[in-house]
């Protein structure tokens, strides 16, 4: 008998109770949840930011590239800006290399 209980208890053990299940798939969705909030809302409003100020380039406007060098737009074409550096000493650069203007 008493190893008939054993093995009841061991059985009742293996089986999953249906509430924790349910609470097991509430916890996923609360993760993906905060993630979305923390994660990848900031992120995207972050990038959509970024495409306005690409997409609102004007000429004579001050700008750093992605590598870290500054200069002062003086051509723009659909995908590249021309921005001078320093005097006469020019540079076509991608648009997507342009980060953010430096008095921000």
């Amino acid at each position: 008998m008493n190893f008939m209980t054993i093995m009841l208890q061991a059985q009742a053990a293996a089986t999953p109770q249906q509430g924790s299940m349910w609470s097991s798939l509430l916890m996923i969705v609360m993760l993906f949840v905060v993630m979305y909030f923390f994660m990848i809302r900031p992120q995207r409003k972050q990038q959509k930011e970024l495409d306005n100020f690409r997409n609102t380039l004007a000429k004579g406007q001050k700008v750093v590239t992605a590598g870290g060098i500054y200069g002062v737009v003086k051509e723009i074409n659909e995908r590249d800006i021309l921005m001078e550096v320093d005097g006469n000493v020019t540079l076509r650069v991608d648009k997507s290399a342009i980060m953010r203007d430096p008095r921000q």
